[in-house]
């Protein structure tokens, strides 16, 4: 499990570079601090309705993502045997559920969601199965259950809302006690701020993510990695497994 010390003594490290740190403020997309919710999420749709939702999975592919999220699957670092009930938050063109119906369980259902109706129609195409159940949600509001899965995929997601918590606090109160999610976001580094000038979204500091996962009981269980390059240079943004207590 991942200490709060640990996470504090890289905080510091990171408050000792205000400079760079102020140069990331400034490079970064800040629509959604100038806009409503409402207004923001229209955007964040007509962004991913339109031609950058359809080169996404292109994206995906050359920036070496979808290579590197099969790693993480295939090698158990975030494992799925076991899970029963998966949830793919913002499935988006189907990068990460393409992964989930490999190297799930056979018996496992997936449900998948995503804000733009476009991207499941192009998740579809490209999954190629009718094994996924697809629906449009928004993830502040989700039309399902309380403890209705055992297992979450979130990828780069959280940072298409105005703060953590509204997002969380949803995934919290659906997963069991015990289930885990995969968490990727991008982190406020100078290559998650022009990240999210492409993608109209924010970012996020990792020592505020992790204080917020532990107000809403979901314990920090271990970072992750894409490789021992993105380790080393901490690059690749945040990508850690929340367990529910």
């Amino acid at each position: 499990m991942i200490t709060k010390t640990s996470l504090r003594r890289r905080q510091k490290k990171q408050s000792a570079r205000p400079l760079k740190n102020a140069i990331n403020k400034i490079v970064e997309n800040d629509l959604i601090r100038r806009v409503s919710y409402e207004e923001y999420r229209e955007k964040v749709r007509d962004v991913y309705d339109g031609p950058q939702g359809a080169l996404l999975a292109t994206a995906s592919l050359l920036s070496g993502h979808m290579a590197l999220g099969d790693r993480l699957l295939r090698e158990r670092k975030f494992d799925l045997r076991g899970a029963k009930q998966i949830l793919d938050v913002g499935s988006g063109a189907g990068q990460i559920a393409k992964h989930l119906l490999k190297y799930a369980d056979e018996d496992a259902h997936l449900t998948c969601f995503d804000l733009s109706f476009e991207m499941l129609r192009r998740a579809r195409n490209r999954l190629k199965s009718d094994a996924p159940r697809h629906l449009v949600a928004d993830l502040t509001r989700l039309p399902f259950a309380n403890e209705s899965f055992d297992c979450i995929t979130c990828g780069y997601v959280l940072e298409h809302l105005p703060e953590a918590r509204s997002g969380l606090a949803e995934l919290a109160r659906v997963m069991r006690p015990g289930a885990k999610m995969l968490l990727l976001a991008t982190e406020d580094s100078f290559s998650g701020a022009w990240t999210s000038r492409l993608w109209c979204c924010r970012t996020y500091n990792r020592q505020e993510l992790y204080n917020t996962c532990q107000d809403l009981g979901l314990v920090w269980n271990k970072e992750l990695w894409f490789s021992r390059m993105h380790k080393i240079f901490r690059a690749g943004g945040i990508c850690v497994e929340l367990v529910k207590a």
